[in-house]
């Protein structure tokens, strides 16, 4: 069993490394990554200093990104704005995944009415447009990075059980399972210890996209007004600050919006990466 899982890992390694798209997207989102770990020695600018001299000032030596309408350094601004970003997406879907999972696994585990019961709830929650949900419920709560990626993570949980559940009905009839009922194992044991780790493959890689996604809410939210507030910088917020000023200053719009471009896309390609190496059809 041990050298079974070595060789799968290496094998999932090697084909993964091969693969230049999955390669690509690893690289951009850890540099997206680090930046937001390094953010306070790498921002030129403090993201709130206000500087009436240089107001809606282009792109210069002094400021690459431009200031923005109260003077504030672009740059340093979407520099901390990632850490918003990447803390909304990561919370978010880790709740999202924990609660798929949970679902996902009794449902799959048990059968019957239970598993009827959890499928429905998943059928009404998928056929409530997402943003709507989320548009409404944030409305009617405080805007704040907390409540944002609560509810991210509570109108996200459909499709992470929808895999693991999938995965579980697969799994369960295999023989270490069998085996596993025979000894009296009890049944969280056989869910967590026996089937769960055999089926993780598809929720990483629904994880690693929905971080993505996640990102883009959270963007499309401050974009809104109805995200991360004033004055805490986020990418969304920058993009909602430049639209009112983007025939005379572009660059409040261009350059937050390139970050979620490879943010997103970052997070794509690894995730089709991580697939494609996990597939055992895909190998040669």
């Amino acid at each position: 069993m041990s050298n079974s899982t070595t060789l799968s890992a290496q094998q999932t390694y090697y084909h993964l490394k091969r693969n230049w798209l999955a390669f690509g997207g690893g690289l951009l989102v850890l540099s997206v990554f680090l930046v937001a770990i390094f953010a306070p020695l790498i921002a030129p600018y403090d993201p709130s200093q206000i500087d009436i001299k240089n107001i809606l000032v282009g792109p210069s030596s002094q400021h690459p990104f431009g200031t923005d309408e109260l003077g504030r350094d672009v740059l340093s601004r979407m520099i901390w704005g990632s850490r918003v970003s990447l803390q909304v997406g990561f919370v978010a879907i880790g709740i999202a995944t924990l609660i798929g999972i949970l679902l996902g696994a009794i449902s799959g585990f048990y059968g019957g009415y239970i598993d009827s019961a959890i499928m429905r709830a998943v059928d009404i929650m998928l056929s409530i447009p997402t943003i709507f949900l989320i548009l409404a419920i944030i409305a009617i709560l405080e805007p704040s990075i907390i409540n944002i990626m609560v509810v991210i993570g509570l109108t996200s949980w459909m499709e992470p059980a929808r895999l693991v559940r999938a995965e579980f009905i697969s799994i369960k009839e295999r023989e270490f399972v069998t085996a596993a009922h025979a000894l009296g194992a009890s049944d969280s044991r056989i869910i967590f210890k026996h089937i769960l780790p055999n089926g993780l493959s598809p929720i990483l890689v629904s994880a690693t996209m929905g971080i993505g996604g996640a990102v883009l809410v959270e963007s499309a939210l401050s974009f809104l007004g109805l995200g991360v507030q004033p004055p805490t910088p986020s990418w969304g917020s920058l993009l909602s600050s430049g639209k009112d000023n983007i025939e005379i200053a572009w660059w409040l719009s261009a350059f937050p919006g390139l970050a979620i471009l490879i943010t997103v896309l970052g997070y794509n390609l690894l995730g089709e990466g991580i697939r494609d190496a996990l597939d055992p059809r895909q190998r040669e």
